[in-house]
């Protein structure tokens, strides 16, 4: 973090909201640790995840004004927000049947990567692997959001560190911060310091991506995104300017990455990278709020509950050949993902 950067201050969580973070938090790394052993049995033919985002993601996704429409808020995500998902209120299965590319998934109908999430009913627009063009669509559904439409809702969009190199931030830069057109855009960057396997040294004019949003007006901020009493304090804070103003905010979390890129990359645990979830365990054992005891018997839970829920998913069937064709254009009928 710079001394230039602006963070929110950390606001004391409640002992309920405190719990319930931690709940969503160790529910997405087992879900995780579960898809990175679906593929390496052979369950799943690609892994690509947020372990060591947890702490940031699950704010956000305990923050969202989640709905159907403009009034309330639109999603551009990426593939590492599993943790939004569930704190949004998912079923952590469906991500197992993505993995696994069944027809039951509900996200693709087992057509797509995981982590790659759509949910029409909660305006989760869906995530692309090409990178970084989320920046790029957020700007329309925040334009139908701005100022004079009468719109409640706001525009998020989340990306990583290396893709801000990609024209579309630098467009969405632009296009959201023009006097008297302003967007109402909160501009995410969850910043692991790597690319694929490039490190984030070398690869940029300035030490932190949040220096950029100066330039176009907007206010910034760098957090430690492994901190969820700091994650949330600074996304609510963030919010709540996008949603008063109607205009941007350029947030960025530092965060880890602890099982690499993607399974590309042999998915395996990075010892040397901060664990936001063993650092919160450990607050959470300091202030008495739970012991190793319960938090291993809690892990061991939920555990048992996705090993067995991977068990019947072995068995859900692949979509058909035919079905190949099945939503590629849009369909007036298509909603929620049933016609």
């Amino acid at each position: 973090m710079t001394a230039s950067s602006t963070p929110a201050p950390a606001s004391p969580l409640t002992t309920e909201l405190t719990l319930r973070l931690h709940d969503l938090m160790l529910r997405t790394r087992v879900l995780e640790e579960r898809l990175i052993t679906m593929y390496k049995q052979g369950d799943g033919y690609f892994w690509i995840g947020g372990p060591g985002e947890e702490a940031f993601n699950v704010s956000l996704g305990l923050l969202v004004d989640k709905g159907q429409g403009v009034d309330h808020d639109y999603l551009h995500l990426h593939y590492r927000s599993s943790g939004t998902l569930l704190a949004m209120g998912a079923d952590p299965v469906d991500s197992l049947r993505q993995m696994k590319n069944t027809v039951t998934d509900p996200y693709s109908r087992g057509r797509n990567f995981a982590g790659h999430y759509s949910v029409r009913k909660w305006n989760v627009a869906p995530v692309s692997s090409p990178i970084e063009v989320q920046y790029s669509i957020a700007i329309g559904t925040a334009r139908a959001q701005a100022k004079g439409t009468g719109a409640k809702g706001i525009s998020i969009v989340q990306g990583g560190d290396a893709g801000t190199a990609e024209g579309d931030f630098a467009t969405a830069l632009v296009w959201s911060s023009r006097k008297g057109q302003e967007l109402p855009l909160l501009m995410i960057v969850t910043n692991n310091r790597y690319g694929i396997s490039t490190p984030f040294a070398g690869q940029h004019g300035y030490d932190q991506v949040a220096e950029r949003g100066k330039a176009f007006g907007m206010p910034t901020a760098v957090i430690d995104g492994n901190d969820p009493a700091a994650s949330y304090a600074a996304i609510k804070k963030a919010m709540d300017y996008v949603r008063t103003e109607r205009k941007p905010y350029l947030l960025e979390a530092m965060v880890s990455r602890l099982h690499g890129h993607s399974s590309a990359s042999g998915a395996n645990f990075v010892k040397d990278e901060s664990d936001c979830l063993a650092l919160f365990e450990k607050k959470l054992e300091d202030k008495k709020l739970l012991t190793r005891a319960q938090m291993d018997e809690m892990r061991a839970k939920y555990t048992h509950v996705l090993l067995e829920a991977s068990k019947k998913v072995r068995e859900e069937p692949p979509p058909t050949p035919e079905s190949i064709w099945d939503h590629v254009f849009a369909d007036k009928n298509y909603v929620g993902g049933e016609k």
